[in-house]
């Protein structure tokens, strides 16, 4: 948040807040979710008005008739100046998201066009992410109040379709935004072989599950990288602060299967269109790493994924790290 604090959602459904000198938690709620397999509470982000508008936004999977889903809500953030801020009233933004056990995706995080956009994976039915009358396998780019933006490239389908941004995607684990050309990027996991960087373009189809990696075929989109075997990329981020300033201008993502933080340098200052240096840094240290933040002060934090049920807890796990000092 800006004061600094830290807000951070658990996937069994609690929404908690960090004092990050302190170390401190605070509940701040906790929502009925479906947490099975990769489902439960998963992204989360703040309105980009905070806290004058002291929403926060977040997706989860619910149980919905005979089978699961997965829904975007607002929450309005009650006392947000005070040590014990909580969750007030919902608002559904979308519902009706194909959910899975495997590649439930949904990372939020507003753009610098002032719109909420949405990663949803294909819930582990492949063919979905080609289906333009399925939001499983998607990107999806909406106003704060869950309808389409007026640009989307699919603005004329009957909604919730019009949400639509990019498709052909198996599971983006990843949102970020470059800040200067305001380009949405996603890293998003293949399935034994291909792991991704995408630069989303309006309308593009990213190939999963007829093609992956570079394929370079037409009406198709290619990868920036990918990776063989998979490393599972997870959180993802530019790097803007001074804190660590060697990293500014780069490309941060964490990993779960390889457990590292990963920096791709670009090619060329002010945009990222090729990588020409890759680093691996705390590699194996902290475990599996899902999530990823810059706070105010240009620190880093990251979020292991330990209990998510393919890793190996430690004492002290699941943790929230900070990183304020270059190695």
């Amino acid at each position: 948040m800006p004061d600094g604090r830290l807000l951070a959602t658990e996937r069994e459904g609690r929404v908690i807040l960090a004092d990050v000198g302190s170390g401190a938690l605070t509940e701040v709620g906790t929502l009925e979710v479906l947490a099975r397999g990769e489902g439960g509470l998963m992204g989360l982000a703040l309105d980009p008005d905070f806290p004058q508008t002291p929403n926060i936004y977040v997706s989860y999977t619910h149980a919905q008739g005979g089978g699961d889903s997965n829904r975007i809500s607002r929450f309005t953030l009650t006392g947000v100046d005070t040590p014990t801020p909580q969750l007030g009233s919902e608002t559904v933004l979308v519902d009706g998201i194909p959910a899975g056990t495997n590649h439930n995706g949904s990372r939020l995080a507003f753009g610098p066009d002032g719109y909420l956009w949405a990663t949803t994976g294909d819930s582990g039915d492949s063919d979905l992410a080609q289906q333009m009358d399925s939001l499983a396998g998607k990107v999806l780019r909406m106003t704060a109040d869950g309808q389409p933006a007026p640009d989307n490239p699919f603005v004329d389908r009957p909604y919730p379709y019009s949400l639509i941004y990019t498709l052909g995607h198996r599971n983006p684990q990843g949102l970020t935004f470059h800040p200067e050309t305001g380009s949405a990027y996603v890293t998003e996991h293949g399935p034994s072989d291909n792991d991704e960087v995408n630069r989303l373009q309006a309308g593009g189809n990213y190939g999963w599950p007829d093609l992956r990696g570079k394929a370079n075929q037409p009406g198709f989109i290619d990868p920036i990288i990918a990776w063989s075997p998979t490393i599972a990329p997870a959180g993802a981020l530019f790097y803007s602060g001074e804190l660590l300033a060697p990293l500014s201008g780069s490309l941060l993502f964490v990993t779960l299967k390889d457990q590292d933080l990963r920096v791709l340098v670009p090619t060329e200052a002010g945009d990222f269109v090729a990588v020409v240096e890759e680093e691996i840094l705390f590699d194996e240290e902290f475990g599996r790493l899902r999530a990823i933040a810059q706070g105010p002060d240009g620190a880093l934090y990251m979020g292991t994924s330990n209990f998510d049920g393919r890793g190996d807890p430690q004492e002290g796990d699941d943790r929230i790290i900070r990183i304020d000092v270059g190695q």
